[in-house]
């Protein structure tokens, strides 16, 4: 056998660069508008707005321009129409001809007024698209309450365009369904990224506010592109200094080149920051000093950033520090904060993943256990955001058991757009599927239709007595320094499905697919078809490989590259991956049945009655809930471990599938993107086999079971796997 660092340097990292001096010995040069990624899915390509010379064209542009937000519309309308049309538009202050188009509010522009549209149901950021007469001619008006909503109308009325189609008899209202859509980026002072894959943070903060970089206004614009309205500038596992006047006035900055775009900067607060730059001997909520300090720094706060969004605090986990710290409450520590920027309209968002320093029978229960008793005890001004999943943003888990077990608290959800869990930035991922399944799972705590989408938007408990209105929704960026932003072409549509489910959470993930599809590579079907198809199916791909049937937690220590069922030791036993498989000789699985941990409780009795019987929970989550025999019939016949054995294979294939697919797509998508695609399905194909060899190898060690017929063994031994170390493996926490 060769010497271990030989054949893993040989098998996994000389591919990618292969398969790059490959692909660019058969496409040749670059053409000169070969495309890097940087202008995401505003191109605004005439070529891919996909409509012949006899539809229509927006020929004269009417709006108003006398406020930040009015000229950034104004502008990002002249760029797109300009791209998307081959010319911009005339300005005008008059309609003279046919196909005008007019954006603005009725107090902002006198045609929209005389027009006397209905815009009371649109709130302050909703729209509305109507294809009317103005003077006499055919025209288009985008119409909201506010300059923001005219602003997402402008983006809504581009995005008809760049997918082909039609603008002719438009009548198109739309208004978010949750009032804060914000961008968690966790990324340290020093440019650091935890659970980063796209390079550096993209904040410069040594050259803030003196440098304003000109790709933060082009984040902005992509952010409200679709509709996201907040972003969290800093790391959950927050660094008190963010909070002294000298990044204040950095953060000013940034917030200044945020608002014409509608979006608000939040920042992540330490618990213990009156202690660590305040001089402070604790940090205790109840301690007048204590609340005197938060005071004195929310005025100070607000006085640079008027429009200041509010906190993201992680307390009381993973070593941070907490109220609990001082034997008070989450409830005492939320609402500390909060009390001092209620007079200036800021919010906490305080986060539920927790677990405590004493290792629980299962962590899968720590923030039900921790929360559900203080439900109601939390101010108006504090929403609770909680992970989809009680463990943490694995490939495939049952919705958290929070939502829907506290009505009287508002509870904001977290995804995670960065792919911790699946595959960093160079496997494709597309992660839409995986957020409608959570946003769709019915929580069933008011019979039928209670889903986790109505928890989060209100709707569900609107009836409650004194709940808060508030409504929010949060998502873990995986934007960075690459040129691309997010690591990979592909990861770019995990921030995209974000938006559009945070501004519209019924929406489908596959129309979404196919709307991130034509605004990033075109309308051609040809094109179009394929690449969907390929999205839609490769979640599923990474569950397969990485471990189907409710296995979780399987990943290297630490950094979470790559496989590691084998983990154990260490700290905390919940650290490990042998605490959630619990592999015996004689089966697999975590028993959260009313036999084991009993976490299906924490469910409405509907769902924990399904949860809790191995032959009713679906088989996607069946070693979730249950401890089983390797040999359990599953309902393809097979036994656990050839089905677990097929799944492991299956994933490998749809990969092989997705590298045939986009293969055929060569000379269809332009050269440098398709080359450093096709590189990074190659490293997938390579490294989904490890995964799936890997796992293989260490189950069978553990059951003794004997392969299916026809299947290919493992081709190292199980001793080689577990001997790699990666200890400079990209986004580890520090």
């Amino acid at each position: 056998m060769l010497p271990l660092t030989i054949w893993f340097r040989d098998w996994i990292r000389p591919a990618w660069p292969a398969a790059v001096l490959a692909l660019a010995a058969l496409v040749g040069p670059v053409p000169a508008q070969a495309e890097d990624g940087y202008a995401l899915w505003l191109r605004y390509a005439e070529a891919g707005a996909g409509r012949g010379p006899e539809a229509p064209r927006v020929s004269q542009l009417t709006t108003p321009d006398a406020t930040p937000t009015q000229r950034a519309t104004r502008d990002e309308l002249l760029r797109g129409l300009r791209g998307l049309q081959g010319r911009a538009p005339t300005l005008a202050g008059r309609i003279d001809r046919t196909g005008a188009l007019l954006v603005g509010t009725p107090q902002s522009l006198p045609a929209i007024a005389r027009l006397a549209l209905d815009l009371g149901d649109l709130g302050q950021a909703g729209y509305l698209i109507r294809s009317t007469r103005v003077d006499g001619h055919p025209a288009t008006v985008v119409a909201a309450n506010t300059d923001v909503g005219a602003l997402y109308g402008a983006f809504a009325f581009l995005g008809l365009l760049q997918t082909g189609q039609p603008i002719a008899n438009l009548d198109l209202r739309e208004a978010p369904r949750i009032e804060r859509r914000v961008l968690n980026h966790w990324d340290d002072l020093d440019r650091h990224v935890e659970r980063g894959y796209a390079g550096q943070s993209i904040w410069d903060w040594h050259r803030l506010p003196g440098w304003r970089d000109p790709r933060y206004t082009d984040y902005a614009r992509a952010n409200a592109s679709i509709g996201i309205n907040g972003t969290v500038l800093n790391n959950v596992n927050a660094n008190a200094d963010v909070l002294t006047p000298m990044y204040l006035e950095k953060v000013a900055a940034l917030a200044d080149i945020f608002r014409p775009w509608g979006i608000r900067v939040y920042l992540s607060a330490r618990f213990s920051a009156p202690i660590e730059i305040g001089g402070l001997q604790t940090a205790d909520p109840l301690d007048p000093a204590v609340q005197r300090w938060w005071q004195a720094k929310a005025e100070e706060i607000y006085a640079a950033i008027p429009d200041f969004g509010g906190f993201l605090v992680k307390a009381n986990s993973e070593g941070q520090p907490g109220p609990q710290d001082y034997g008070r409450s989450h409830a005492d520590g939320a609402n500390l904060l909060a009390d001092a920027l209620a007079p200036y309209g800021g919010i906490v968002m305080w986060r539920a993943f927790v677990y405590s320093h004493d290792e629980p029978d299962d962590r899968h229960k720590q923030a039900y256990t921790e929360f559900v008793p203080h439900d109601g005890a939390f101010r108006d001004n504090v929403i609770v955001q909680v992970k989809n999943g009680a463990i943490d943003f694995q490939p495939r888990e049952p919705f958290h058991p929070l939502f829907g077990a506290m009505p009287k608290t508002p509870l904001m959800m977290e995804f995670q757009i960065t792919k911790e869990y699946l595959g960093f930035s160079t496997h494709l991922a597309y992660l839409g599927p995986l957020y409608e399944e959570v946003l769709r799972a019915d929580t069933q705590v008011r019979g039928e239709g209670a889903t986790v989408a109505r928890v989060i938007d209100g709707s569900l408990d609107r009836d409650v007595p004194g709940r808060s209105a508030l409504t929010g929704i949060a998502g873990v960026a995986n934007i960075g320094t690459d040129r691309n932003w997010s690591g990979s072409h592909f990861d770019q549509a995990n921030w995209y499905a974000y938006g559009r489910l945070a501004w519209s959470p019924e929406r489908s993930s596959r129309d979404i697919a196919e709307e991130w599809t034509r605004m990033t590579f075109g309308n051609d079907p040809a094109v179009v078809a394929p690449i969907v198809g390929m999205m839609m199916g490769s979640r599923e791909a990474v569950v397969d490989y990485t471990g189907a049937l409710g296995l979780h937690h399987l990943m290297g220590r630490g950094h979470h590259y790559g496989p590691g069922p084998w983990v154990e030791g260490g700290p905390r036993a919940d650290w490990t991956s042998v605490y959630y498989h619990r592999a015996t000789r004689s089966g697999i699985g975590f028993d959260r049945s009313r036999r084991g941990s009993d976490a299906v409780s924490q469910y409405a009795p509907p769902v924990a009655d399904v949860f809790d019987d191995p032959d009713r929970v679906p088989e996607s989550l069946l070693l979730w809930f249950h401890h089983v025999p390797w040999d359990r019939p599953m309902a393809s016949g097979r036994p656990l471990w050839d089905e677990l054995v097929h799944h492991y294979d299956r994933g490998v294939a749809t990969v092989r599938s997705m590298r045939e697919t986009w293969a055929g797509l060569d000379g269809r998508i332009d050269a440098e993107r398709h080359a450093q695609v096709a590189a990074f399905l190659a490293i997938q194909a390579q490294e989904a086999q490890w995964w799936r060899d890997a796992s293989i190898a260490y189950f069978q060690s553990i059951s003794g079971r004997p392969l299916p017929d026809g299947i290919a063994p493992p081709t190292h031994p199980l001793a080689d796997y577990q001997s790699l170390e990666f200890p400079h493996a990209p986004g580890d926490t520090r």
